[in-house]
């Protein structure tokens, strides 16, 4: 084998996404409850208990959005070039050409998950059947997701 030869690089299947997208999942989910947990605790002399769950109900689900969406898209468009939960499972995420995304790619990329999951989450699925295992919201964006 010649030493140079340059890696081959490879594109992430569905699976090992998916994976990605548990670990982040539960990062979010435990950043939002210690969130929740300290508002909680700032308002609960405030309000009675009836109108703070009605309230955080409101609260907890936009938090949960822009958390997310912050989250996924900084560090996407980070150095790092993805998500814990995508370097965790030896993934990230580049622009066509291989470079380094930026934050407004991966917003777009972000929103454009929101379409692949509303149409039976097949925008997620197709991952695992097109050439370069683009999602939906990878082609939209004009994205792919590597495997180190």
């Amino acid at each position: 084998m010649n030493n140079d030869t340059p890696d081959v690089q490879e594109y992430a299947g569905f699976w090992r996404r998916f994976a990605a997208y548990l670990i982040d999942g539960v990062i979010v989910a435990f950043a939002v409850l210690q969130l929740r947990a300290l508002w909680w605790a700032q308002m609960v002399s405030i309000y009675d208990i009836d109108t703070l769950n009605k309230i955080l109900t409101g609260v907890v689900s936009t938090m949960t959005f822009l958390l997310t969406w912050v989250y996924t898209s900084g560090m996407e468009s980070s150095p790092l070039q993805g998500t814990i939960g995508k370097l965790a499972v030896g993934l990230y995420v580049t622009d066509l050409q291989g470079q380094r995304i930026s934050f407004r790619k991966a917003s777009g990329r972000y929103f454009g998950k929101i379409l692949s999951g509303l149409i039976l989450s097949i925008g997620f699925i197709m991952a695992g059947f097109t050439a370069r295992k683009q999602a939906l919201h990878d082609m939209m964006a004009g994205c792919l997701v590597m495997r180190k």
